[in-house]
């Protein structure tokens, strides 16, 4: 039998096609494209031919004809599906390869100067800025109790560990626990509130398939924990202990301590498949921190009580439609002696309770939406000599997100969200909207607009006589992200504006506070410089002002910093992993004068011992700077409890199948 030659080119309107496939439908009969977008086969097909062509990201492409010299076949690129769409503007997401700036458990503890902290890792993260009299995130101008956590969906209203004034906290969470982290610097949907500036959503692993026994110990803290699998559930618990007394016995700092710091802790987790379409998560923790210190001519103890717990329940009801429901209480208990002054005692109590229910549905390719309702229950309690005080209220909020794809490259997301607190009886609409380009997965242009509210700290709410209402911001967001072959960079010029800041008028608190934050933040990641070697710069400019809280007049907040700068290296020899950081911030203005630039040189070494065993160590600010953080009203300056730390760790798996997993969890 004779054979047909079949021949052409396959072009996308512009260039051609190399790589394509193209067959005889019901054949085998058919070629790859040449670097010309060129192809050429034999068939034994005779008279009318359907000829198809394929390609990854294109729609496939069907020529039926009698001829077989000379064709033409144009392809079209595919859209992206709506649900496929991963828009990253301003948002850092750890633990998901599909996804920008990746980051697991293991990089998290052995990040820099982070010691296992999850937020002192995300401090190398341009946004954010340097304050070390306490640690906690500050990100673009907003305070810290502006940025707000939330696990599998669900708040923390606490998710750091307590400290005396001037030292350092650590997040609550150990980092094994999750399987992704989002940090998101601001424009995020209207799923979440209660947050001025951004939000660290957080997600647990999913159900665990073997059994896992994990060890650690280092000179400031012994962890043990471990999974227990069932067929279709797991359960898992961790236990910790943080002590600084071996510590500060082998290196003495500046503070006069009587009794170390000591955190006890635990955890634990059960998750169940109840079936193909439903999972069940639940997570406790819980852990008590004590502390005492000569400060003046007073002796302070601290002792604080934390507890979280949520329980939430995800499920596919059918017809493309999914359902979320959650709970989470958060419980946190203070007490202080010698507080402010010699034999005063100060007890706090905050409780907060956490109801959310979400429903989300894929209508087609190119629209999905979602819709939610949320209650957040809060009481607390103060006793300070004769004061006293006791707040009830509850804040009632939904949201509604819609995600458009307008065109096959340009995807818009319109959310609105609302909110009722009863202690006022206020009500805030707001809305919020993303507009992004993403022609391909190197590129991505977006636009972000939104607003956001929060309430008051409950001691200015009680002293306003619950007559303040909830704070505000705008937010104006454009980011630029491209994906060179081994080097990632983004820019993110941004402009927040804040209305209704807790501020004291004549005595007593009011809304009348305000500000402006702006600036902007930029991000290298490099792979290509020396082989074996990441490299990545942050460096963030900040130019904020407001008027609130004990302020006069409008002027820079103490705790912003203008200029932020990160540079960080990890090179691989072996099993051995060598990490370099340096770390900058200018100074920051008091009303007596502004501080010395921060900077601190940080290394570690991680020794992979062997595929159970790893080896941590690490000595921050190896110059040995001391760093004046802030100054006091009388002109002191408050400067680093210890110019340098050292940290060594071991850390063992006893039971586990995987090489260099230490996650207890």
């Amino acid at each position: 039998m004779s054979q047909t030659i079949i021949s052409g080119i396959v072009t996308d309107g512009h260039e051609p096609m190399v790589g394509a496939n193209v067959f005889v439908i019901g054949t085998i009969d058919g070629c790859l494209t040449d670097s010309l977008g060129r192809f050429e086969f034999a068939t034994n097909q005779t008279g009318e031919l359907s000829i198809k062509a394929t390609f990854v990201g294109f729609e496939d492409a069907l020529l039926t004809t009698t001829e077989s010299k000379n064709l033409v076949i144009r392809m079209h690129e595919r859209a992206t599906a709506i649900n496929e769409v991963v828009v990253t503007a301003s948002t850092y997401s750890f633990g998901k390869s599909d996804n920008f700036k990746t980051m697991d458990a293991l990089d998290v503890v052995m990040s820099g100067n982070s010691c296992g902290d999850i937020v002192a890792a995300l401090q190398t993260l341009p946004g954010t800025q340097m304050v070390g009299e306490n640690g906690k995130l500050y990100v673009r101008g907003g305070e810290s109790d502006e940025c707000q956590t939330f696990i599998n969906g669900m708040h923390v209203l606490v998710p750091y560990s307590t400290n005396t004034e001037n030292n350092t906290v650590r997040g609550r969470f150990s980092p094994f626990l999750f399987k992704g982290i989002n940090f998101s610097l601001g424009g995020y949907g209207g799923e979440y509130g209660q947050a001025l500036s951004s939000v660290l959503p957080m997600e647990t692993t999913d159900v665990t398939t073997s059994d896992k026994l994990g060890v650690s110990a280092s000179l400031v803290d012994w962890n043990v924990g471990g999974t227990k699998a069932f067929a279709s559930s797991s359960l898992s618990f961790n236990a910790n202990y943080t002590g600084m007394g071996l510590y500060d016995a082998m290196f003495p700092d500046r503070l006069d301590w009587t009794r170390p710091y000591g955190k006890l802790s635990g955890e634990a987790q059960y998750k169940a498949e109840l079936s193909s379409a439903t999972v069940l998560k639940s997570y406790i923790g819980y852990d008590c921190t004590s502390l005492g210190q000569h400060i003046d001519n007073r002796s302070l103890s601290l002792k604080e009580h934390n507890i979280y717990a949520n329980a939430t329940l995800k499920s596919s009801i059918g017809r493309g439609y999914s359902l979320f429901t959650g709970i989470a209480n958060s419980s946190v208990i203070n007490d202080i002696d010698d507080a402010q002054i010699r034999g005063d005692h100060y007890h706090n109590l905050r409780n907060e309770i956490h109801l959310k229910a979400e429903m989300r549905k894929v209508y087609s390719s190119v629209l999905k939406m979602s819709a939610g309702v949320e209650d957040y229950l809060r009481h607390s309690t103060t006793r300070y000599e004769k004061s006293h005080y006791s707040l009830d209220y509850n804040l009632l909020a939904a949201h509604t997100d819609a995600q458009l794809r307008i065109v096959p490259k340009l995807f818009l997301n319109l959310s609105a969200r609302v909110e009722n607190a009863n202690y006022d009886g206020s009500w805030l609409l707001m809305p919020r909207a993303t507009l992004s380009y993403v022609p391909n997965k190197r590129f991505q242009l977006s636009a972000m607009l939104g607003k956001y509210s929060q309430t008051a700290d409950d001691d200015y709410i009680v002293m306003s006589g619950k007559n303040l209402t909830q704070s505000t911001a705008n937010h104006a967001i454009l980011s630029m992200q491209y994906e060179f072959k081994k080097t990632l960079l983004r820019i993110e010029p941004y402009y927040k504006k804040y209305h209704h800041l807790p501020l004291i008028t004549n005595g007593i608190y009011t809304a009348d506070g305000y500000g402006t934050s702006k600036g902007m933040d930029v991000f290298i990641e490099n792979h290509s410089l020396i082989k074996n070697l990441t490299s990545t710069l942050s460096y963030s400019f900040n130019d904020s002002e407001r008027l609130y809280l004990d302020y006069t007049a409008l002027r820079t907040p103490d705790y912003a910093s203008r200029h932020n700068v990160r540079l960080t290296l990890k090179y691989n020899i072996g099993k051995t992993i060598i990490g370099l950081s340096e770390s900058y911030a200018s100074g920051r203005k008091y009303p007596i004068g502004t501080t010395p630039h921060y900077n601190s040189v940080d290394a570690n070494l991680t020794w992979l011992v062997s595929p159970k065993v790893i080896v941590y160590t690490s000595l921050n600010n190896i110059l040995g700077r001391t760093n004046v953080f802030r100054y006091n009203p009388d002109g002191t300056a408050v400067k680093a409890n210890r110019d340098r730390f050292f940290y060594i760790g071991i850390f063992v798996s006893l039971k586990n199948n995987k090489a260099y997993d230490i996650s207890n969890f």
